[in-house]
């Protein structure tokens, strides 16, 4: 970073939300690099530091984006900025909050798609094998749609954290903050085949804890779930564009169609807002519309 006079101010906000806040390892990089660039866009321009930063100047920069940032990204910045700046009053660096009057894009929040019941049945059937690979691959789709896990979350699961006895995972999400998944009687049946009939054939000695293995006896990367995912839905024939967070997003579809209640998928999800949760039923009030187009008599006759 060039505007060396304004660093001293993020690494203290850092450490701020390091220790207080508990935000994901990502989410606190992502605020590092749009803070950093934000300096040296007001360096630039002749700011001595973060005391000297007029609320025209803050503006100026988020202006600057929309030439060469999407909305997303914006407003991401954004509130990095407007968090920050709020740190600075609090800390008393600054007597002003700079971003009070500040305005980003307006963003379209796209409705998470999901896979259909019948869809989901046929991802889950096609790793039928009883050999080593296909063991593994039906536990892992069952447990990724039976928990509603991250990728992330599912790839760092350890043995330990699984308790096949009474259905749950304690899984680590974001934040490192912990909670109880429950799984399914399929998810169940499916991890103990994997569990005592495939996982020991992909013990090597460099091998630890990790529930799912690759066949070099390491953990499975996300990039490597991805493909065993996308495999999978190739070999069922679902020609929709299957990734891993489909199934988290079908995950919560499927339960909120079934009548599950709002703040419980929340907490199986790991979501901190119930509003992040709560677009899941504009998944579903879409779903009902689509169906009374389609099927009610009146629709049919126009």
């Amino acid at each position: 970073m060039k505007a060396s006079a304004f660093a001293s101010d993020i690494d203290a906000y850092l450490a701020y939300i390091d220790l207080e806040r508990g935000l994901a390892r990502n989410t606190r990089e992502s605020y590092r690099r749009d803070l950093e660039q934000c300096a040296d866009f007001l360096a630039g321009r002749g700011a001595a530091d973060w005391r000297a930063v007029s609320a025209e100047e803050a503006a100026t920069w988020i202006r600057s984006l929309g030439r060469r940032a999407a909305a997303s990204s914006q407003a991401r910045k954004l509130t990095a900025l407007r968090m920050f700046s709020r740190f600075l009053v609090r800390e008393r660096i600054r007597p002003d909050d700079f971003t009070a009057l500040l305005s980003g894009p307006r963003l379209v929040r796209r409705l998470p798609d999901a896979l259909s019941a019948s869809d989901i049945g046929k991802l889950m059937a096609s790793p039928s094998g009883g050999d080593p690979a296909s063991l593994r691959d039906r536990a892992l789709l069952e447990l990724f749609y039976s928990s509603g896990l991250r990728v992330s979350e599912l790839a760092a699961l350890t043995l330990q954290q699984v308790d096949l006895d009474n259905g749950f995972a304690r899984v680590f999400g974001k934040g490192s903050k912990e909670r109880v998944v429950p799984m399914g009687a399929r998810a169940r049946d499916a991890l103990g085949a994997w569990i005592t009939s495939g996982r020991p054939h992909f013990v090597r000695s460099r091998t630890r804890s990790e529930l799912f293995l690759s066949s070099r006896g390491t953990s499975l990367s996300r990039v490597s779930l991805w493909k065993i995912v996308k495999t999978h839905a190739k070999r069922a024939g679902i020609t929709k564009a299957v990734k891993p967070h489909l199934l988290r997003h079908s995950f919560a579809t499927h339960l909120l169609s079934g009548g599950a209640d709002l703040r419980a998928i929340q907490e199986m999800l790991g979501h901190a807002s119930i509003a992040t949760t709560q677009i899941y039923t504009a998944v579903e009030g879409k779903r009902l519309l689509d169906q009374h187009a389609r099927f009610h008599p009146r629709n049919r006759e126009k």
